[in-house]
């Protein structure tokens, strides 16, 4: 079994930054692509930013500029840092890691989802 856990989220003003974490613990072969996403209510989960183990990057086109996505490979965890903050990033952003338990076998992971809301 893999857990995802996040941290970092919270309140913030328009313009200020956050920086999210999200760490892969348990029973891991390797790590491949991990990614963000972000849902509010009555809308799709959608993609934030993602990166692949060889650190190939995509970013959402609402916050190309503003945020930016790493990873550390030995700690298995990946990083959000969001500048520039507007209140339509107010959602509940999730982790997402694809994990390989084996050579062969590998799983899509969700992290339980941490609130930012934007706010004066």
């Amino acid at each position: 079994q893999v857990q995802l856990v996040e941290s970092g989220g919270g309140l913030v003003q328009p313009g200020g930054s956050l920086r999210l974490s999200c760490a892969a613990s348990g029973n891991i072969y390797s790590v491949n692509a991990m990614g963000w996403y972000r849902q509010v209510p009555g809308k799709e989960r959608e993609l934030v930013a993602r990166i692949t183990s060889g650190g190939s990057i995509n970013y959402a086109d609402s916050v190309k500029g503003r945020f930016t996505i790493s990873r550390d490979n030995a700690k298995n965890t990946v990083y959000l840092q969001m500048n520039s903050l507007k209140p339509e990033d107010t959602a509940v952003y999730y982790c997402n890691a694809v994990v390989a338990s084996t050579r062969y076998i590998a799983d899509d992971y969700w992290g339980q989802g941490t609130q930012v809301t934007v706010s004066s």
